[in-house]
């Protein structure tokens, strides 16, 4: 007995995104090459072999850009440039170049809903005064209240702070973010011109796409938040929604699509498939479809997949949501589990060896969905999320926690000590490495059949071999209620989410997140199976 949950089919000749694995690299913590503690994008070039072994098709690049650093990045000072601390614009040439070479496609991050508050256009927006056309390009307003003493609108910014800041003359500026991140003012015409602009820039040096960051904030709405009585203003996408908040005129306003259409006729003037990927946080995937019109989006992040727990209803839920939602536009999701804003997914599961279990077995289960998949950085390794001390955190977002340097802590290549040959340095990297990484490491995991790094190869091959192209209707199959169960086409995926073992379905064993399989699937696994149509 099966059901439905939505059917796709790739033609023979879809753009190579469409069902591509794609691996952010957070180029602070992926290699350093010139010893300074600080991954950079020559360490990044010459490990990029690591990538095309791996079996991904395309590299995610986080910001490099000319930047204070205040917020890893995130907040720009020139997009057009290279920041020291990661190299020079010959080596991001370098980079696109060696990457090209040997198979792998680039996209980069662009950040356009603010800029760093050292950008030229806000020194001279702050000089200019209240009602200048310098001052247009951000959000400046005056102040409610007594002498303008309250801020134009009671909004929270993501990091949890007031989103406004007064300004000497008075006036007040928008950060949906850091204070030293102003939001830039989308209605305003020259800055539709700076980032069309600073796309054709980096498409004329050869990048393949954009990972658009915050892409559901360009355009706002200056009006109170209305909140459940009892309750306090937030802006944070992942929290708001889950506390009743859905009034959000800060995120997600119909005006926003005019920029993207206009990005997407750019994008496609240019050979070889360009594309636009959204991080865009929606109230939920029927609301995601409206960025994947087909003169939009050729992606967008799914954070329903990554925000579900270890659970088959939630997983399930997860799956059937998305694919139901995007069916009507003919979209095909982009499934991810971690990224250098959450909790990485092993630690999410839980602790010790079942975590890392149940986080392999939630990794092979989303490389059988239809459509692409994006992996975060060392997550190939087992790599858990590490609980820093405070002297260690830098994370402007920590609020006295740990913030999300967790998951941002340099990879270990080789070695049995830090920093694990991360670079050619003996110290500790920018964010210290735990000691117990040893068993780890690239190079202690390679050839090791039980390995994570050997596991994760395996399933990108099986991937490729078994679950990409021809029919992709999923059809999930009667099973227990702890287990997830469909069939596409050929393909059999099982997931047991439960604590017991639970039966298998006819077919041959194409791979399995843990030990081998018998009649029965153990708890924390998952296994493909290839039988008949």
């Amino acid at each position: 007995m099966t059901r439905a949950a939505s059917g796709y089919r790739a033609p023979v000749d879809a753009p190579w995104w469409r069902e591509a694995v794609t691996y952010q690299i957070y180029p602070r913590s992926f290699a350093d090459a010139d010893g300074d503690g600080t991954g950079d994008l020559a360490g990044i070039t010459s490990r990029l072999d690591h990538l095309a072994d791996l079996g991904v098709d395309a590299i995610w690049l986080s910001p490099f850009y000319p930047s204070p650093q205040i917020d890893y990045g995130y907040d720009v000072s020139d997009a057009r440039g290279v920041d020291p601390l990661f190299g020079t614009l010959p080596d991001a040439d370098d980079l696109l170049a060696k990457a090209h070479e040997v198979g792998l496609k680039v996209i980069i991050d662009l950040v356009p809903n603010h800029t760093s508050s050292s950008h030229p256009w806000f020194t001279k927006a702050l000089s200019a005064g209240p009602g200048s056309p310098e001052r247009d390009r951000y959000l400046f307003r005056d102040g409610r209240g007594p002498d303008g003493e309250e801020p134009p609108t009671n909004w929270r910014s993501v990091f949890g702070q007031p989103a406004w800041t007064r300004v000497e003359d008075g006036q007040w500026y928008l950060h949906m973010f850091d204070e030293e991140e102003p939001d830039l003012n989308w209605r305003h015409p020259e800055v539709a011109e700076e980032f069309r602009s600073v796309l054709k820039w980096w498409l004329d040096r050869g990048v393949d796409g954009f990972r658009v960051d915050v892409a559901h904030g360009l355009v706002k709405d200056l009006r109170d938040q209305h909140v459940p009585d009892g309750g306090t203003p937030n802006s944070d996408p992942a929290v708001m929604y889950d506390e009743g908040i859905e009034d959000d005129p800060m995120w997600d306003q119909p005006d926003v699509h005019g920029v993207y259409r206009d990005w997407h006729d750019l994008v496609a003037s240019y050979p070889g498939e360009r594309m636009l990927i959204a991080e865009a946080w929606t109230q939920g995937p029927e609301y995601l479809r409206g960025y994947l019109r087909s003169d939009e989006f050729e992606q967008a992040f799914n954070f329903r997949w990554l925000q579900a727990h270890w659970s088959a209803r939630e997983f399930t839920d997860a799956i059937v949501s998305t694919l139901e939602a995007l069916r009507p536009s003919s979209a095909w999701p982009t499934w991810v589990l971690s990224n250098h804003d959450a909790v990485r997914h092993r630690t999410r599961y839980g602790d010790g060896p079942q975590a890392l279990a149940r986080a392999r077995a939630a990794t092979l289960t989303m490389l059988a969905l239809p459509g692409s998949a994006c992996l975060y950085q060392g997550e190939e390794l087992g790599l858990p999320h590490v609980e820093l001390p405070p002297e260690h955190q830098q994370d402007p977002w920590a609020e006295g926690g740990n913030g999300r340097d967790g998951c941002r802590v340099p990879l270990p290549w080789s070695g049995d000590a830090p920093p694990f040959g991360f670079g050619p340095g003996d110290g500790q990297p920018w964010l210290p490495q735990p000691v117990q990484w040893t068993d780890l490491t690239v190079a202690a995991q390679t050839g090791r059949p039980d390995s994570t790094l050997e596991f994760y190869r395996s399933a990108l091959e099986a991937r490729r071999r078994y679950a990409l192209g021809g029919d992709e209707e999923v059809r999930f199959l009667d099973a227990p209620e702890d287990v997830i169960a469909f069939r596409r086409g050929r393909l059999s995926v099982v997931l047991n989410c439960g604590a017991v073992p639970t039966p298998l379905p006819r077919g041959d064993v194409v791979i399995s997140s843990g030990e081998p399989v018998g009649p029965e699937l153990p708890p924390d696994t998952a296994v493909w199976l290839l039988g008949d149509d």
